[in-house]
Parts: structure tokens; C-alpha cells; sequence
């Protein structure tokens, strides 16, 4: 939600004001002046400012060229809101920086369309963005609509539900989509040359995954299969091509896109070169951080599915885990798995 400030030291068009954008959606903060508002932009600072240009104590000029000299405050935008209409009130607001000019009396369409056109002008992309919060990839994409003007971008970014063990698409199947998984999990999976599963990837909650085909143009090389109910959103293959073309946009999204690959390279290397002990442990590390990372967070995956996802037999498996159990590194259940020593099975040499 974006904060307004909005100074103005007439009372009634003050209160009409700020509940004109609190209808609208937006935070608001309010003065009776000039001073209280700088005083507020300090302690909060605003995505924008409304503010009147006649005011006791500072007056509007005043408050844009503290504004401008405040590192703190400097580039947030700024909109006069008053009755003086003369030309030369005007072009001093606007030498001194000002983005916009509206005078009294205003219509609320007007208002709000300087505001929104504001906001989306000033936008810009974050230096990150935390796809673990419910709206993370929403407020990404929101961003990248307005910095890149995408506008033919999707606004309808349903949730879809998928039941588990329901199939998410089958190898050798076009790509059309980039799923973004919301809750739940995700396996992929695909056959070796005996006929045994692989577990390519296991995707949770905030991660991406079914791009490299998209990015290769080439059909799905493994399948993918809900591990739990699942809460999946799709970004079509269109709006996945208008994110890449931008070259801002398209930095910032492979950044979001870049850290399953690199984990999947580690895994295949770790496949080929790694123990089994080595390989169960960072798997067990791994499943571990998606269930949260806590003393109380739980393991719950097949023995099957795990095995395929470390590729081995779950007699390995099974085997190597009750190692772990007798060195008092984790706890088993028939069920769940619960990592008691996170560090000491990150430490360990095998």
C-alpha cells in the first residue's frame, strides 16, 4: 500500500482530501502545515506529497526545497495542491522541482489521476523482492508492468488449485506457461534408461520452475507432479517473453528465476561426485530449510521420493538415515523426519 502525505492547512479540504484517498486505497498521512509535515516525511517517509503552497509556519515552497536538500526525502514526489493560479506561482513551484500543479477547486478524478501517473512514473523496480511473501510476486510483476509500460502484461493472475500426485504437465510436452508455486510442492521427475525415476527438481512455496524450456523453445525434458496440494500461479508463455525483453525488468526477473539453476547444477554435480552420505545430508538440509528451517519444522516426504531425489535405492537411503538417527543427527518417525543438528550435518566429513 502506497503513503500519501498530504499537507493542507485548511481543515475541511484537509479531512474531504484524505478520505478521497483512503477510498482510493491509499495510506495517508495529514498536516496542518509545513513543519508537521516535514516532521512526519522524517519519521515515515511518504511515496508521495500533496501539500498547499500557502501555509503558516513553512509554506509549500518551503517544504519542497527541504525536501530536495534532504538526502532522506530528495526524489520522493511532490504535487502542489492549491488556489493561487497565477503563471509566475506556478513556474516557481515547478523550477523548484514540483511534478505536478493542481489548483482549488479540484474534481477527485483529477486528483487521483496525478497521483496514480505519479506513482507509476517514479516507480521502480526493488533491489529485491520477497517472493515468500503472499504478495511478493504480485508487487514484482505490478512493478515491471509500469517500469517496462507492459501494458498488454496479464492482470489476472488466478490461483490455481492442483491435487496431489495430479500431473502438471508430462515430458515431451510444449512449454505455455512458468509456474510460480504458492504453497505446497512440486516434483519433477524424469526416467532414466532402466526405467527408474530421477527427481529433478522439488520446488516450495515461492519458487519458479518449468522455465528452461521455455528459454530453450524446446518440449519439457521431465514431468512434473504435485507432491501435496498445491496452490499453483501460471505466468503465460507471452508475459514470460515481455519480462526478458526489457532489459531492467528482464536483469531483475532472471535474478528471481537464477537460483534453482544454480542449485540444480549443484545437485547433478553432487549426484556424480558426492558419497551417499554426502548426498542424503544435503538433501535432508535441503528439505529441511523448505520446511522452515525451525527445531520444530518436519520432513515429509516419501522414502521413494527422497531416494529419487538423491539418487539412489531406497535401501540406501533407508540405511543411511538410520546412520543418522544412531549419531543423534536427526529423529524419524513413520512419517517425518525432523533434523536435529542442522550445523553438525552441514560440518560433517564424509
Amino acid at each position: 500500500m502506497k503513503t500519501i502525505l498530504l499537507i493542507e492547512d485548511n481543515e475541511l479540504i484537509r479531512e474531504n482530501t484524505a478520505e478521497i484517498l483512503e477510498l482510493a486505497g491509499y495510506a495517508v498521512l495529514t498536516a496542518e502545515n509545513g513543519k508537521i509535515g516535514v516532521e512526519q516525511a522524517l519519521t515515515t517517509k511518504p511515496d508521495l506529497v500533496v501539500c498547499d503552497i500557502m501555509m503558516p509556519v513553512l509554506d509549500g515552497y518551503g517544504v519542497l526545497q527541504i525536501f530536495n536538500q534532504n538526502p532522506q526525502l530528495s526524489g520522493v514526489p511532490f504535487i502542489f495542491l492549491t488556489a493561487k493560479t497565477e503563471r509566475t506561482d506556478m513556474r516557481r513551484g515547478m523550477e523548484l522541482g514540483a511534478d505536478d500543479y493542481l489548483t482549488k477547486p479540484f474534481d477527485e478524478a483529477e486528483l487521483l489521476s496525478a497521483i496514480t501517473g505519479r506513482l507509476n512514473r517514479f516507480r521502480h523496480l526493488k533491489p529485491d523482492y520477497d517472493l515468500q511473501a503472499p504478495d511478493g510476486l504480485h508487487e514484482f510483476l505490478d512493478d515491471a508492468r509500469a517500469v517496462a509500460n507492459l501494458e498488454t502484461l496479464s492482470a489476472d493472475r488466478k490461483v490455481y488449485a492442483v491435487r496431489k500426485k495430479q500431473d502438471i504437465y508430462r515430458e515431451g510436452d510444449e512449454p505455455t506457461r512458468l509456474y510460480f508455486v504458492k504453497a505446497g510442492r512440486v516434483k519433477t521427475v524424469q526416467a532414466t534408461a532402466g526405467g527408474k525415476e530421477l527427481i529433478t527438481g522439488l520446488y516450495g512455496a515461492s519458487e519458479f520452475f518449468g522455465y528452461l524450456p521455455l528459454l530453450e523453445q524446446t518440449p519439457h525434458p521431465d514431468s512434473a507432479v504435485a507432491v501435496d496440494d498445491c496452490e499453483l500461479v501460471y505466468i503465460p508463455k507471452d508475459d514470460f517473453s515481455q519480462l526478458l525483453r526489457n532489459p531492467v525488468v528482464g536483469e531483475q526477473f532472471i535474478r528471481l528465476l537464477a537460483g534453482r539453476v544454480s542449485e540444480r547444477e549443484k545437485q547433478l554435480l553432487g549426484m556424480a561426485y558426492n558419497s551417499i552420505r554426502r548426498r542424503v545430508a544435503d538433501t535432508l538440509l535441503h528439505l529441511h530449510e523448505q520446511a522452515g528451517a525451525t527445531a520444530e519444522a518436519t520432513i515429509q516426504l516419501s522414502r521413494d521420493d527422497m531416494a529419487a531425489l538423491v539418487g539412489t535405492a531406497s535401501e540406501s537411503l533407508i540405511r543411511t538415515l538410520s546412520e543418522f538417527r544412531q549419531e543423534g543427527l536427526i529423529e524419524i518417525s513413520p512419517k517425518n523426519i525432523r533434523v536435529l543438528q542442522p550445523e553438525k550435518l552441514r560440518r560433517a566429513h564424509w
